[in-house]
């Protein structure tokens, strides 16, 4: 098959001619094929979403019956999420919402925090950044703060770069007496940048100076005119002691996912042209914690490292979810849950959900429950499906767990440091494992090649 291009001063026409024997680009043709091969791509996948109007407060919706989904779920898992003091919640299918609901005096148009998960973001607007010709994220980040932005030796400062920052390899000390504080005395040599993975606030927080130092414009006119203009995006980065702390509306919070389901695509327009930079903001970073790329989570890898701990757990990051996810993370679950594989979208605003839940196993609990309601259908691992999944009771546990198992194994319980603190053999059937003994805490049950999250509470 040839294809043939012809420009016109409106237009452009491909042609496509069979039989295909071989097809030519000459070299001045490339950029221009592969620009218009880009832009194509784009417009069929904007095809298969739906994006609201930039202005206004419209958003077409689609029932969850017309899906398929079990509906007599969904209570159930929305009053779960009233009990764990959720104030907003969202689903997008396709970018229609599918299920909205709010909670006490919250609303659509209400305010909130998105913690941590405006990291997400701001990976998202260094990219932009570098796409722009402003940053290279090879550069040292001195380059951008000038030297002296940590008490490093300056060798050691020179290292760190802002890829490092992205990825949360600085080597800086995370275990200061307080991991958000960005003075340079607070800055500590650790390691060598890009030999340690730990998740460190301060160095990341000093990405909004290179954004702004390289870009010329501060961070929040930078976002207004790179993301918020061309999406409709409302919200604003506030700042909070060390912190820059981004705040919006809920429907914001999902227009955002929506523009990285789409792959930084808003409805045709490419806000993201950079594909690499891309690509890589949502694929594994380095490989001391498979599951983190640029400041966003990922689910459905072999292990991953949680935040203030040094030794990696096995299994995916959140068994329950689809392995394909990618994720933005914040403090007391602020989640925005992206999945490709099922074109959604979930989102969940709120108040520290109570004892026992940290985000990734709080957004887990979400997903376990959001399965049901889909029947069944957001798992992408084979070996995570009903017919292997690990169903816990209680859970929350108190002096026993109970659980079936299809067939005879070896269990493990792992703490958040990835220590074997109990072990032993399930049996086909009925399983019931003693917990005394075991401090109250998130844990991981694994059976197998199967992992759990497993609570654990004392009266």
């Amino acid at each position: 098959m040839y294809v043939f291009f012809k420009f016109t001063k409106r237009a452009f026409l491909i042609t496509f001619v069979k039989p295909f024997n071989h097809f030519i680009v000459k070299p001045d043709m490339k950029k221009i094929l592969l620009a218009t091969l880009l832009f194509i791509s784009s417009q069929i996948s904007s095809a298969q979403l739906y994006f609201p109007p930039i202005t206004g407060n419209s958003w077409d919706t689609i029932s969850p019956a017309n899906l398929g989904w079990c509906q007599d779920k969904i209570d159930t898992l929305l009053d779960f999420l009233e009990t764990k003091n959720t104030k907003a919640f969202i689903v997008l299918k396709d970018g229609k919402i599918a299920i909205e609901k709010y909670y006490g005096t919250f609303t659509v148009d209400s305010l909130w925090y998105w913690a941590s998960a405006g990291k997400s973001l701001t990976g998202f607007l260094v990219g932009l950044a570098q796409q722009d010709g402003f940053v290279d994220v090879n550069d040292s980040t001195s380059h951008y703060l000038g030297s002296g932005w940590t008490v490093c030796p300056p060798a050691k400062e020179g290292l760190i770069t802002v890829l490092d920052q992205l990825k949360m390899t600085s080597g800086l000390d995370d275990l200061v007496p307080d991991n958000y504080c960005t003075d340079d005395t607070c800055l500590q040599y650790l390691a060598d940048a890009g030999t340690r993975w730990a998740y460190h606030n301060a160095p990341y927080t000093l990405l909004d100076g290179v954004i702004a130092n390289g870009t010329g414009q501060s961070l929040n006119i930078y976002l207004q005119n790179k993301i918020k203009t061309p999406t409709g995006m409302t919200g604003l980065f506030v700042p909070s002691g060390y912190l820059n702390v981004y705040v919006s509306t809920p429907r914001s919070m999902a227009r955002f996912g929506l523009l990285a389901l789409n792959r930084g695509n808003w409805d045709g327009n490419q806000i993201m042209t950079d594909t690499a930079y891309f690509n890589a903001m949502t694929n594994t970073s380095q490989n001391l914690n498979p599951s983190y790329g640029y400041l966003w989570w990922l689910n459905g890898k072999p292990t991953y490292l949680v935040p203030g701990f040094q030794i990696p757990i096995p299994g995916p990051l959140m068994p329950h979810a689809p392995m394909d996810m990618i994720a933005a993370l914040g403090k007391n679950g602020q989640f925005i849950n992206v999945v490709p594989s099922q074109n959604l979208v979930l989102i969940r605003m709120g108040d520290a959900p109570g004892v026992g839940e940290v985000p990734y196993t709080f957004n887990d609990s979400i997903w376990e429950r959001m399965n049901d309601v889909m029947c069944g259908s957001t798992s992408a691992n084979s070996d995570l499906t009903n017919k292997t999944e690990i169903k816990l009771y209680p859970n929350p546990a108190f002096q026993t767990v109970s659980f079936y198992s299809a067939v005879e194994d070896n269990y493990h319980i792992f703490n958040l440091l990835g220590e074997n603190i109990k072990n032993g053999i399930v049996l086909s059937g009925e399983n019931k494992i003693d917990l005394t003994g075991i401090e109250s805490g998130t844990y991981i049950l694994r059976i197998g090649k199967r992992n759990a999250m497993l609570i654990i509470e004392r009266k």
